[in-house]
């Protein structure tokens, strides 16, 4: 006789289980998010199946505990590693996720070459695709490393099963909402199953040495799919980010209990895979008119990272009740701060204008220090004054217009003058703290209305 089964109920967003249905989740109370599940009632049975018989867990002394930080494995992508905060942790679970076609499995296919090279196979289990499909893609990425094994599976008892005889250095699951437990009656990708095939992955690749990578699918809203507890299994946790009909994708962590989640690499799709862009900023300022209005260049900082990025500002005369706000990767509500700051401390007249700003490339801006970047192009755009070429703007801007120090300013002003400008506009008190001198025209500002009348013209 089988286990018997129960219903129960659980979130979509926080993975909290409730006896009955409810409208709002008793976890993180969103609405309409609980769906329905069945589960096994043995929970004996759902601990043991699958899993190989480990040792069981003991106390050990803190001075005890080996190091395993220290001996990170390289993937061979500088970039990567990057992000990873500077190589593969040992028996570290980390989850990738990013919109269909974004490069998910071409990345990991080629970190998969770079860590066979350590001396330990890797298993690359698919889901999705058959072991022919997955070897047609490696070989036009030229990916034939004899350490890279190919199994295409959906069981997890399967999975852990030839995990275990295999006894990989890592353990590559594309994607998790693929793989099923015969334990929980539920389909493939449901949130107990997710859930539940998650958390035996990661304790298995933290008991067995391995380290596991699991692809995970997003929503339309662009979070991974399935309950939010799953980021809370995994060590870190990956994003993949890139325009359509973009050949630039850029890889963020937004959780790393290894390294920082400020760092980010940046690659270009390409025919024979994704490549590392050495040079970003040169990238991202490529395409760059020195002729346009509302158009300046901003020093940004991504974890250790300096990048120039263009920041665009379009102003036009609106015919609608509620003029237009219109933001792509920068804050929303940073820009109508700004807009309402111009409004009131500059003198620009903005209550019946349309408002557009872009960070060209694909990146998204999160830092204050970009606040006088936005003033002075969204300010230039409506003077139709375009700002003198080799000019750089960065600062943060208070509610009274006053401009604020902003953190690395030294670091901002070295990647402006290797990429060749001459001009920076900066707050007066990064001026004045600087210890060397840059061969660069410094503008320290310390008010908004100042720094237009060095960009814009006023």
């Amino acid at each position: 006789m089988g286990a018997k089964v129960k219903v129960e109920f659980a979130c979509t967003a926080c993975g909290t289980s409730s006896p009955k249905w409810v409208g709002k989740c008793p976890g993180c109370g969103e609405w309409n998010t609980l769906v329905e599940e069945a589960v096994a009632s043995s929970t004996a049975t759902r601990q043991r199946a699958g899993m190989p018989d480990f040792p069981a867990s003991r106390p050990v002394r803190l001075t005890e505990v080996e190091e395993t930080a220290s001996s990170r494995a390289s993937c061979g992508i500088a970039e990567f590693d990057r992000v990873m905060g500077g190589g593969v942790v040992p028996a570290s679970a980390t989850l990738l996720g990013g919109d269909p076609g974004i490069g998910k499995s071409t990345i990991l296919l080629q970190a998969a070459r770079g860590l066979a090279r350590h001396g330990k196979p890797v298993l690359y289990v698919s889901g999705e695709e058959s072991e022919a499909q997955v070897k047609l893609r490696a070989t036009r990425l030229g990916v034939t490393d004899a350490g890279i094994y190919l199994m295409s599976e959906t069981s997890l008892e399967r999975i852990l099963s030839a995990t275990g005889e295999l006894s990989p250095g890592t353990l590559i699951v594309d994607s998790i909402q693929t793989v099923f437990s015969s334990d929980l009656p539920g389909a493939p990708g449901s949130v107990g199953q997710v859930r539940e095939c998650a958390a035996r992955l990661a304790f298995f690749g933290k008991k067995a040495g391995v380290s596991v990578f699991l692809v995970g699918h997003v929503t339309k809203e662009g979070a991974i799919a399935g309950p939010r507890v799953l980021e809370h299994i995994v060590d870190t946790v990956l994003y993949f980010e890139g325009e359509k009909g973009h050949p630039y994708r850029i890889l963020k962590a937004v959780k790393n209990r290894f390294g920082s989640t400020n760092e980010i690499g940046v690659f270009e799709m390409r025919a024979e895979g994704l490549t590392e862009v050495a040079d970003p900023s040169g990238m991202f300022l490529s395409e760059r008119s020195d002729e346009t209005s509302g158009t300046l260049v901003f020093p940004a900082i991504e974890g250790t990272r300096p990048l120039l990025v263009e920041v665009q500002a379009l102003v036009s005369q609106s015919f609608l009740a509620m003029p237009r706000r219109t933001t792509l990767g920068v804050d929303y509500n940073r820009v109508i701060l700004m807009c309402a700051i111009l409004e009131k401390k500059a003198g620009v007249s903005l209550y019946n204008q349309d408002v557009f700003v872009n960070v060209a490339g694909g990146i998204r801006v999160d830092e204050p220090a970009a606040d006088l970047a936005l003033c002075c192009a969204v300010a230039g755009s409506f003077k139709d004054r375009v700002v003198p070429p080799g000019t750089a703007v960065f600062g943060e801007v208070g509610l009274g217009g006053e401009v604020r120090a902003v953190p690395m300013a030294e670091m901002r002003l070295n990647e402006a003058a290797k990429m060749g400008f001459s001009r920076v506009v900066l707050p007066a008190s990064n001026a004045e703290r600087l210890g060397v001198k840059f061969p660069l025209e410094l503008l320290p500002v310390h008010h908004v209305k100042e720094a237009l009348s060095r960009v814009a013209g006023k």
